[in-house]
């Protein structure tokens, strides 16, 4: 039986990266040997959505929070970079942030029933 899933993110600057996951975001964390730091996520949900028939389809990191307002005030007094404006979609408010040495990670307050709690 699943009993989990793991994440990766990919950086060029994985110091960094690891640094903003453990001091940034305080992201509790292993460390499975020589400082390769292992990550507890928060609680989490998978969705599948349609892409165009000619793709191979991608995969994407979305962190989720109750209050995204307050949520990106205190990750901006943290130094934290935003790389899109705050949008209201159809299924909740939305915007995006950078992870140092690591691209970005969608950031948004869900309007639509969660999975994560069952």
């Amino acid at each position: 039986m699943i009993n989990g899933a793991h994440t990766i993110v990919y950086a060029n600057d994985a110091e960094a990266a690891r640094s903003f996951f453990r001091d940034v975001l305080g992201l509790a964390h292993v460390d499975a040997g020589g400082g390769w730091l292992i990550f507890k996520s928060p609680p989490g949900e998978l969705a599948v959505h349609p892409t165009d028939p000619h793709s191979t389809g991608r995969t994407e990191l979305f962190l989720m929070c109750d209050d995204l307002t307050a949520t990106v005030a205190d990750l901006k007094a943290k130094g934290v970079e935003f790389t899109t404006d705050i949008t209201e979609q159809r299924w909740g408010l939305v915007t995006s942030l950078a992870v140092p040495g690591a691209g970005t990670v969608g950031l948004y307050q869900p309007k639509h029933d969660t999975a994560y709690d069952l």
